[in-house]
């Protein structure tokens, strides 16, 4: 109801139960069973889309309604209603499913089939999820906070969803590392060529772990990369211990 209302910019109003069951809110489905379903039969959509839209304008639209003062539909609606209506829109509804979901450790929800990552900070909160054939939309209390091209079946992480330090760690590819390497030392740069040269990706942590040693000064770094070398243990830990 909520991509409804949005999409013929109306408001929705709900009723309340004593409302729904009054005899008032309840007259007009006998009148319309009674004046114009009983005894007719349609051959197609078409013939009952146009029968109603006549029986709605020469029948329901002309009689006499109490609750407004004695005046036909029709006419309050042409003198007062329709100059304020706005187009239909242009494109057509996109039907959507609405989930609930909550964020896990890793950032991601699960809506249908597939894993979408969400903003670290949402993390154990329940969202609200809008999937359609071509997007997936994630909000939070009423705000939308991500969005994602849809996918039938697996998994979408936006990295910038992880919190900095995870961040941190996806940027410093091999080719950062092996640049600050280069700026240390040869020693160094030997170090994390080494540890880089089989499965990259695999061993990325421990040649940042060993590029974060510069904290205590890239002369330190640069020696203790060369003892490292001479003992034949260009390792982190060693690295490290030197």
């Amino acid at each position: 109801m909520r991509d409804m209302d949005n999409y013929l910019l109306t408001v929705l109003i709900e009723c309340s139960r004593r409302c729904a069951t009054s005899h008032a809110s309840n007259a007009l489905c006998p009148n319309i069973r009674d004046s114009w379903w009983r005894g007719r039969e349609f051959v197609s959509l078409e013939h009952m889309q146009a029968a109603a839209l006549k029986w709605c304008r020469d029948v329901a639209g002309r009689r006499q309604c109490r609750p407004l003062g004695g005046a036909a539909p029709l006419s309050v609606f042409e003198a007062v209603e329709q100059t304020t209506l706005l187009p239909l829109p242009r494109t057509p509804f996109v039907l959507a499913r609405w989930s609930k979901a909550t964020v896990g450790p890793d950032i991601h929800i699960k809506a249908g089939r597939t894993l979408y990552s969400v903003p670290w900070k949402l993390i154990g909160k329940q969202v609200d999820v809008r999937s359609t054939a071509v997007t997936v939309q994630v909000f939070h209390e009423g705000e939308l906070v991500k969005t994602h091209a849809a996918l039938e079946q697996g998994k979408r992480t936006d990295r910038g969803d992880y919190p900095p330090e995870k961040i941190a760690f996806h940027m410093r590819t091999p080719v950062w590392c092996r640049k600050q390497a280069a700026g240390i030392g040869t020693a160094c740069s030997e170090v994390i060529a080494g540890l880089l040269e089989v499965n990259a990706l695999y061993r990325l942590r421990a040649a940042q772990g060993v590029l974060g040693l510069k904290k205590y000064g890239p002369g330190r770094l640069e020696a203790a990369c060369a003892k490292a070398i001479t003992v034949g243990d260009p390792s982190y830990r060693r690295s490290r211990g030197s």
